[in-house]
């Protein structure tokens, strides 16, 4: 009996350590499975993707410039319906390539886009449809409109409007305005001034910003292009240029107010290229709290210090500022290191995700080393000096005319890097790169499954086209468990990105007014739409369950002034 008690002993204690031993390699593997993932999705999309966009359909705008010469992508036939392959001046006519394509996400395919002007460092934005307007560039494209209206049926391409720019818009910024589908257009090189599209009046023109003026320094190579703006809960517009903001009144051109300056040093704008985001807004306080932050940027003189190939180090401050109530302080915070030219995606759970860019240098053509393989995790909410984490490198150098943008699956799509005038892939320490990327966050691996909110469905009670400011609408999910008490539903407005300049990204926390299971694990959520077009400018916004931290799929819902037939 005791031979027996002591082998049935030293079995209980084998077991037990084995058990143990099972429970601490699980938890390294989740910890290590933190750091997320890369996929190769495609070899090559033919087009740098400088500016990107996701569409309402489920695809991809990637577009570059006309004067790049050669892309990827050779044409068979110009766009006036001559031969390209196989003759010469196929090798020289710039519409024998090229140089904006449509990726469709769910069969991981590009089809060729024709642009009939040069959208070099343009701009854009989402009108309430979905469309897409898109605006200035350089050469015959710096007044120029453009719209885009993606569809399902593989025949969208772009159309240039008769209206032209009152001003050329070189370098510019939009941002969509309250009102339905009318955009501000700010800056510009050489160019200190905003305008509307549409135009106020017939007759309008332009109107100036001293702001643009007192912000520009010749001599650090006019480092306040590309200015960051965000809407306001307000409904005033937050301006920063170089290192100076402004809460800008655009309805009365008057300044609100003028911010500190953001201390640091260096630039954050273009080419100085740091990135910005508003954070998250929230319902519990009805989205009055409007916090921004900036992140990263080019040191001083560093623009015309990397043209004698000398590449300073980047900053790796961060600010975060609230532009609403009194009290109106940057506070500021480190990344894990110097960064310029990221992209910020907001993330569904409210974690910012700053990914691509270079650790020294400027932005401009081969201006940046040391490429940032390493994206940062940022979550806002947590403790300072705890709220930066380092995620999974890639192998792929994201420089100059790079791009990131969010997925409705949750995937971050990465795109782009040409530091080079013209596309080049030899000889060349960074080379034109067309690969095209994910990023997988931790939260989409099979781990967390019992924990996502599955077959996500909208339901809106007045009208089909979308739910009015104010209304209710229901959402209907499954899940393997029971909710917890961490369940929040998102809606995120995904940007127009070019330059590390994400233009009308938005999110918002929105509030459940009754959540109710049902049978067979689906659950009902009735949802409160914002209550004015201040916190959420009429369109399309990807609506997202998340439990315990864990996002569902993205759906599309559709915000609005009032119901069509009202129009």
């Amino acid at each position: 009996m005791a031979m027996k008690e002591i082998f049935s002993s030293t079995i209980l204690k084998c077991l037990l350590v084995f058990v143990y031993l099972m429970i601490q390699f699980a938890g390294t593997t989740v910890a290590a499975g933190k750091q997320g993932r890369w996929q190769l999705l495609l070899n090559n999309t033919g087009v740098v993707a400088m500016h990107m966009a996701l569409t309402h359909r489920n695809t991809v705008v990637m577009f570059d410039q006309t004067e790049a010469g050669h892309s990827g992508y050779a044409m068979r036939r110009s766009h006036d319906g001559r031969r390209c392959l196989g003759i010469p001046r196929g090798s020289e006519d710039s519409s024998c390539w090229a140089h904006s394509v449509e990726y469709h996400i769910g069969n991981n395919s590009i089809k060729p886009l024709w642009l009939q002007s040069d959208t070099w460092c343009s701009s854009g934005s989402f009108l309430s449809n979905g469309t897409l307007l898109q605006t200035g560039g350089h050469g015959r494209g710096y007044r120029r409109i453009r719209q885009l209206e993606p569809c399902t049926n593989m025949v969208c391409n772009w159309r240039e409007l008769k209206s032209h720019l009152v001003e050329n818009r070189w370098y510019a910024t939009n941002q969509v305005l309250p009102e339905k589908d009318r955009v501000i257009v700010v800056g510009g090189r050489g160019t200190f001034t905003y305008e509307f599209v549409p135009k106020l009046t017939a007759n309008a023109g332009s109107y100036d910003l001293p702001f643009l003026q007192q912000t520009f320094n010749r001599r650090q190579a006019e480092n306040n292009l590309y200015p960051f703006i965000h809407l306001s809960s307000d409904g005033h517009l937050f301006i920063f240029a170089n290192r100076d903001s402004i809460l800008f009144n655009y309805k009365r051109n008057r300044v609100v107010k003028n911010f500190p300056r953001m201390p640091g040093g260096g630039s954050r704008n273009y080419p100085g290229s740091g990135s910005s985001v508003i954070l998250p807004l929230d319902h519990t306080d009805d989205f009055q709290k409007t916090e921004v932050m900036v992140c990263g940027g080019a040191s001083s003189g560093a623009y015309h210090s990397a043209r004698q190939g000398n590449f300073l180090e980047g900053l790796s401050s961060c600010g975060r500022l609230v532009i609403t109530g009194d009290r109106n302080e940057w506070a500021m915070e480190e990344m894990p290191g110097p960064r310029l030219m990221q992209d910020m995606v907001i993330l569904p759970t409210g974690h910012i995700l700053m990914i691509n860019g270079a650790r020294q240098g400027s932005a401009g053509w081969n201006n940046a080393h040391n490429p940032s393989l390493q994206p940062y995790l940022y979550k806002p909410k947590d403790r300072l000096h705890n709220r930066f984490s380092v995620l999974k490198s890639t192998k792929v150098a994201r420089l100059y005319h790079s791009s990131a943008i969010l997925l409705p699956d949750g995937r971050v799509l990465v795109a782009g890097s040409n530091p080079n005038r013209r596309y080049t892939y030899d000889n060349v320490t960074y080379p034109t790169e067309l690969r095209l990327q994910a990023f997988v966050p931790h939260y989409m691996g099979p781990y967390y499954h019992n924990s996502r909110p599955l077959n996500v469905s909208t339901h809106y009670s007045k009208n089909p086209y979308g739910v009015l400011y104010g209304e209710e609408f229901n959402v209907r999910f499954w899940l393997a468990s029971r909710p917890s008490n961490e369940i929040e539903f998102t809606a995120y407005s995904p940007p127009f990105t070019t330059h590390s300049n994400s233009m009308n990204q938005r999110m918002l926390r929105l509030k459940c007014n009754s959540l109710k299971r049902e049978k067979g694990g689906f659950m009902r959520a009735v949802i409160e739409a914002p209550s004015s077009s201040n916190v959420a400018p009429s369109g399309y916004y990807m609506l997202t369950v998340v439990n315990e931290g864990i996002p569902s799929t993205s759906q599309w819902i559709r915000f609005m002034h009032h119901s069509p037939w009202t129009m």
